[in-house]
């Protein structure tokens, strides 16, 4: 093979692996948004599409006339340390309502290609108030509005809405602004990655909260499998959809969270993951994807030096609470009480008297704490169980002296 010949499988290569980690970090990429990454994603979409496919079941769809390619995340994950989040500067995670009011919009969105963000209310309204399970909008109230602008925000942010006259925030302000959308009602249907729908399950509603376990394996089910993917040990499934189910669990698991831990996981996949079809594949799928593979005795983990595949480093010094994190990670040699992270949190604010401006005041170091442990069991650092903060093996790699060389890394997840 020739040099030239070389260079261009390499950069493809290289490309390729760019491709994986972009959609890792952001499932729906589209063209307005990201115009270099989806002309990327579009120009290498085959091998991107073999990858997800191979390694974690997953289904990429590029629409290169559209302009979006969407990844389908399909996973039996009850997580509430990876919210939505409104596009504020706060970025305060989606409550209870909004995530109503994003259902119900989307519904709507459905039923014509242009509207306007008056119309587009009126419909939620009618709908809410159709339903007995749901509050009625009340376009009266600013908060109100300002839930539905998060929601009509975070559309326009997947490309979903397209505001081609009018400014949406315009509308906390008044009821009476004028807004026009363009909809995309193919997108719309993308938004939803579970295999089954759940409006098909038929359930009665004073007993989604007590089966909610049971509906979400219900909406995850893939028939590929043989059987529900939460038993994947029953009777009936064959040995070759056992296996399929074994690579695309872990794989999931390996790319969706900061670390995986082999105690998280299941004997099956334990053994799986230990074998040596399982090391190998780990490996391949590593280079493939541009990751160094990080493995330790009590889990692995992917590690991305240039930062592409997450949606969140650490360390990272760009907020308080994840400073405050790393500071707090190197005196947590052992299990700690939340009180006594109080104190040390109370300390690091009396140490640096220009630092963490909102955290300033009487329940401050509180906040602060709370906020800094959140961080840790997010990158899956730490555990919090009984008012117990434990240090989990990851966070060996973030010692004083590895701290100094890890800025540079992102983990994915």
């Amino acid at each position: 093979m020739s040099q030239l010949a070389n260079q261009l499988a390499a950069a493809e290569r290289e490309e390729v692996a760019l491709g994986i980690r972009q959609l890792l970090a952001a499932p729906l990429i589209t063209e307005r948004g990201k115009p270099d990454a989806f002309d990327l994603i579009r120009r290498r979409g085959e091998p991107i599409r073999q990858w997800f496919d191979y390694y974690c079941g997953w289904a990429l769809t590029i629409e290169s006339r559209l302009g979006y390619a969407r990844l389908a995340k399909v996973r039996i994950a009850d997580d509430p340390r990876r919210p939505l989040r409104r596009l504020r500067s706060g970025k305060a995670p989606f409550d209870r309502r909004r995530y109503v009011l994003l259902c119900v919009t989307a519904a709507e969105l459905l039923a014509t290609p242009v509207t306007t963000i008056g119309l587009l209310a009126k419909r939620v309204v009618q709908a809410t108030a159709a339903d007995e399970a749901i509050t009625t909008l009340d376009t009266a109230s600013r908060e109100e509005r300002r839930a539905l602008v998060d929601v009509l925000r975070l559309l326009e942010h997947y490309g979903v809405l397209d505001a081609v006259d009018g400014s949406t925030e315009a509308f906390v302000e008044s009821a009476e602004a004028k807004v026009l959308y363009q909809i995309d009602g193919t997108l719309v249907l993308r938004l939803l990655s579970a295999p089954i729908g759940p409006s098909r399950l038929e359930v009665p509603l004073d007993e989604v909260a007590l089966r909610f376990e049971e509906l979400l394996a219900a909406v995850s089910r893939e028939r590929r499998y043989g059987v529900s993917s939460a038993h994947s040990d029953r009777p009936g499934q064959s040995e070759v959809q056992r296996n399929l189910w074994l690579r695309h669990s872990v794989f999931r698991r390996l790319v969706d969270d900061p670390v995986l831990y082999f105690d998280d996981l299941s004997d099956a996949e334990r053994a799986y993951l230990a074998s040596p079809t399982g090391r190998q594949l780990l490996r391949r799928a590593a280079e493939q994807g541009g990751f160094v593979l990080e493995e330790r005795a009590e889990g692995v983990l992917l590690v991305d030096v240039e930062s592409v595949a997450t949606d969140s480093r650490f360390p990272d010094d760009a907020g308080n609470a994840k400073v405050a994190a790393l500071l707090l990670l190197e005196t947590l040699a052992g299990p700690v009480t939340v009180e006594q992270l109080r104190v040390q949190a109370a300390g690091l604010l009396s140490r640096f008297p220009r630092w963490a401006e909102g955290y300033r005041g009487p329940d401050g170091a509180a906040r602060l704490a709370a906020d800094a442990i959140e961080v840790l069991m997010a990158f899956g650092l730490a555990q919090l169980s009984s008012g117990i903060v434990r240090p989990l093996p990851a966070a060996a790699r973030y010692t004083v002296r590895e701290a100094r060389t890890a800025d540079s890394e992102g983990a994915s997840g």
